[in-house]
């Protein structure tokens, strides 16, 4: 192929067309005005107008999670880049592919404070995997198959491209696209694993009488789930998912327990403390999961397989680490494991689940958050995506929608980011345009990045919302009834008729106060084809359970003391 000779900013326009790259989330400004001119010229790639930058990042991850390719998020210099911050935090912390392409002032007036000057890649090295600042428009090829590459690879993450506006406007020579990336001083992720790591961790399994798994990310990310479930199966080992695991494996299997952890099952939390064995298969056990570390899964050795050597030994030590890529290290291992039977276990697992069961709370003819969640669950038959904030709603919407679906769960796990809820159903709609996407809000979150109802409605994107208003930071209130002696400080959040808010913005508002009237709120936002927003007003004092307190152990764990008041049977799931 002949050169071409481009301007910097179609340079970034034919990357994005060779990487098939579609649908792009951003807001404009000055910086990176040379891109948006360009842009107009590339029909095949789709610009969603968010309403602020946050959304914008939020929305490429939300669409990177339900479609599992990298998402596309762009803004301009200072205000607009820190913007994006947020959502880069959110995906680095659950491991995301991003490229976020940001404007910065023209060369000669970096350092010198120039208007809506910052330094991007310095304000986000934290929060990305890796940034790069562009200095010459013929790089921009390279760069951005390198920025891609680095996203979506090894354990993926986001990684920011900012380029000053002479180099998007300058003109650079142009022989296509890489074809493939060179060497990367400093990235060289192992894939496949060692052969005697794996051998180690087989003979672990094989001597185990009480194991255990827990499933995490990666095995979404690896697309590990058959592996998972034929090493489950073969050797009868029951799978607790973590929270971003959720969907790895089959929620309906018998072999299938809830999460477990600070709001996890307490099932869970009991098979864990009493196995001899845990095998984590890409989960980098957080601080939510493990609770006080020395009596962590007291009985158990550790098996841990994780892409991510930096994830050994990080927070629990690993008798048998396993580095690499969960699908590869678990097409290894299986040959290795013996086909067995455990009736003893699988009988005691069977009984901690009949003791300590997950429960649905009634509040006297109001709706409970945990029944309409579990509604939800019964009228999209377990089949829709689930985007959530973060808080009450998210741990129950986590406990009560089980889904056999990979990729279909999507929350703001590590960082934990109130008002992702909203873009992130955008993101992940227009991803999934022919799937039925319910977003589980809290009031409080929701009001958070709201504007970007006006983003769904242009695009048409048929979200169908369901705000749990318990009219409070729910989860902050929680905290302040069981810690702080009820000493409730700066968590009313008294915000506005939502139904007219919906009328606002072009779509319906339905509002529910009474359990009967659930079902057909649902039923009505299926029937809808564009976006629908849902008011479940529930009940203030409702409380998560099972509670682990932060830094205790499953022996502090709190179950729900309305369950002790029922009938056996009762309230069951």
């Amino acid at each position: 192929m002949s050169d071409r000779m481009l301007a910097g900013g179609e340079l970034v326009c034919e990357a994005l067309q060779a990487e098939g790259v579609d649908l792009v989330f951003g807001v404009p400004g000055g910086a990176i005005l040379p891109f948006y001119d360009h842009i107009l010229k590339y029909p095949s790639i789709h610009h969603v107008l968010t309403r602020h930058e946050q959304g914008a990042a939020h929305a490429a991850d939300g669409y990177a999670r339900a479609t599992g390719r990298v998402g596309v998020c762009i803004a301009t210099s200072g205000p607009g880049a820190i913007n994006l911050a947020v959502g880069l935090g959110t995906s680095f912390m659950d491991s995301t592919p991003i490229v976020a392409i940001t404007g910065q002032v023209t060369r000669p007036a970096i350092g010198k404070d120039a208007f809506q000057e910052t330094d991007v890649t310095g304000v986000t090295i934290p929060v990305t995997k890796h940034n790069y600042l562009v200095m010459n428009a013929s790089d921009i090829p390279r760069v951005m198959k390198e920025a891609f590459h680095i996203a979506r690879s090894a354990r993926p993450g986001p990684v920011l491209v900012d380029i000053p506006r002479d180099v998007l406007q300058e003109i650079g020579e142009y022989s296509g696209y890489p074809q493939s990336v060179d060497d990367l001083p400093g990235f060289r992720p192992i894939t496949h694993p060692d052969p005697d790591q794996v051998q180690g961790a087989a003979d672990l399994i094989n001597a185990a009488e009480r194991p255990v798994i827990l499933a995490g990310r990666g095995v979404l990310l690896s697309g590990a789930e058959p592996e998972l479930k034929d090493l489950a199966e073969r050797a009868q080992i029951p799978v607790i998912p973590t929270l971003l695991g959720i969907g790895s494996f089959p929620g309906n299997h018998y072999l299938h327990l809830s999460l477990m952890g600070m709001h996890g099952s307490a099932f869970a939390n009991f098979v864990a403390n009493e196995a001899d064995l845990l095998i984590n298969i890409g989960s980098r056990f957080d601080d939510r999961i493990i609770g006080r570390v020395a009596d962590f899964a007291p009985h158990a050795k550790i098996v841990h397989f994780n892409i991510d050597r930096s994830s050994i030994h990080q927070n629990i030590f690993a008798h048998a680490p396993v580095v690499g890529d969960a699908k590869n290290s678990l097409q290894a291992l299986l040959p290795l494991i013996r086909q067995t039977t455990r009736p003893q276990w699988l009988s005691r697992v069977d009984d901690l689940r009949r003791e300590h069961p997950l429960i649905v709370r009634d509040f006297d003819g109001k709706p409970s958050t945990q029944y309409i969640i579990k509604r939800i669950h019964e009228l999209t038959d377990g089949k829709a995506f689930i985007v959530t904030g973060v808080g009450q709603h998210q741990m129950w919407a986590a406990q009560h929608y089980v889904t056999d679906r990979p990729n279909s769960f999507i929350t703001s796990g590590g960082l934990g980011t109130m008002g992702y809820e909203v873009p992130a159903a955008l993101g992940a709609q227009m991803g999934r345009p022919t799937e039925q996407v319910w977003s589980i809000c809290g009031d409080a979150g929701f009001q958070m990045t709201l504007q970007e109802l006006a983003t769904i409605r242009d695009e048409k994107a048929p979200v169908k919302f369901a705000i749990m208003n318990n009219r409070h930071h729910g989860m902050v209130r929680q905290w302040q009834t069981l810690f702080y002696n009820k000493r409730y400080s700066q968590i009313d959040t008294t915000g506005p008729d939502f139904v007219k808010l919906a009328e606002a913005y072009g779509m319906p508002g339905i509002r529910v106060d009474d359990i009967k009237d659930v079902d057909s709120a649902i039923k009505q936002a299926q029937d809808h084809d564009g976006p629908v927003i849902v008011e479940f007003m529930v009940e203030i004092d409702e409380l998560v359970y099972p509670m682990i307190p932060a830094g205790q152990s499953v022996n502090e764990m709190v179950e729900d003391p309305w369950m002790d008041q029922q009938p056996t049977g009762t309230a069951r799931r």
